[in-house]
């Protein structure tokens, strides 16, 4: 078992007929993985991100909404698939008003918190190349804007990332020698398990 899964009965039933996968792009995760799983392709960063899930669990209703994807790493020692537990926003920034990095100014919802086991998560519009000023475990570009929705919908927000680079002057060319890697193990190590009523994220 994947250090991260919790089996039956200790979370509510996830299957493909009440889950949504919302993808930034379908090469991280291409259909031909999916079967039976109804999927989004997002688009990249927040915007898009939110536009695409907004309409989707609208038109779908989905009890869970599962956020899969490639991210980098702030830390060299983390590597392969992992499940998130905690989401910030690393590029809200209105620091000059007196509120802090990553705050959204007279918003109710800051830092997402997921609970369980899992690394921290930063989510903004940049493709990282160099640590940001809000330190976080790893880095992505759409999971804040699309928990954020699910908690607006009261649907059950997953994400799961699989480390593509190291947020450096390479993680370009990283991220394209280890995005199917990332779909491979996300497929074999969560969704069957999970077609086959095995386990529970």
């Amino acid at each position: 078992m994947h250090l991260y899964e919790v089996c039956r009965p200790m979370m509510p039933n996830i299957e493909p007929k009440n889950t949504l996968i919302a993808v930034a792009l379908e090469h991280e995760l291409p259909r031909n993985l999916l079967e039976g799983w109804n999927v989004i392709y997002t688009g990249v960063g927040k915007i898009n991100a939110s536009i695409a899930a907004t309409q989707s669990i609208i038109a779908t209703q989905p009890t869970h909404l599962i956020n899969y994807g490639t991210a980098g790493s702030l830390n060299p020692n983390i590597t392969g698939l992992h499940r998130v537990n905690k989401i910030v926003q690393r590029d809200m920034d209105v620091r000059p008003l007196g509120f802090n990095l990553g705050h959204t100014p007279f918003d109710n919802i800051s830092h997402i918190d997921l609970g369980g086991e899992g690394l921290s998560l930063g989510t903004g519009d940049q493709f990282v190349t160099a640590p940001p000023e809000l330190i976080t475990d790893i880095v992505d570009m759409e999971a804040y804007a699309l928990a954020k929705v699910a908690s607006q919908f009261r649907t059950k927000f997953y994400c799961w990332k699989y480390i593509s680079d190291n947020a450096d002057k390479n993680a370009s060319d990283h991220w394209a020698e280890n995005v199917d890697k990332g779909a491979s193990a996300f497929a074999n190590r969560i969704l069957r398990p999970l077609s086959n009523n095995d386990c529970h994220l």
